[in-house]
């Protein structure tokens, strides 16, 4: 990818000038691998008692675990700390499988909520 700054446009809305969007990056030479455990509702309903069996409503989407690129600074900390990740929520790091050899993070709050029940 090639990219260039413009620091007219930097936290300023330049008159004749529309920005199109910001890019948020980590180093992929410097970044280090994480694992990103990605949780979401548990049941695809509001009420999971709706129908014969509430197992049917198990939304087998609740848990999804990604690959990810982290800031080096990130592997040295500590089970339970807590961080936002710009642009995807607030996460913690693992009370138990959380090391500096293998960063591994929960998300405890997405930025939005778009649950739409069925």
């Amino acid at each position: 990818m090639k990219c260039s700054i413009d620091p007219e446009t930097l936290g300023k809305n330049p008159e004749g000038r529309k920005v199109k969007g910001v890019i948020h990056w980590v180093s992929a030479s410097k970044g280090i691998p994480a694992e990103v455990r990605i949780y979401d509702r548990l049941f695809t309903e509001s009420d999971p008692e709706v129908g014969d069996d509430f197992l049917a409503n198990l939304n087998p989407d609740s848990l999804k675990i990604v690959q990810a690129v982290i800031e080096p600074a990130l592997a040295q900390a500590q089970p339970e700390d807590r961080f936002q990740f710009e642009r995807e929520g607030y996460f913690v790091a693992d009370q138990y499988d959380h090391t500096a050899e293998k960063p591994v993070f929960n998300r405890i709050l997405d930025l939005k909520d778009s649950f739409k029940p069925k």
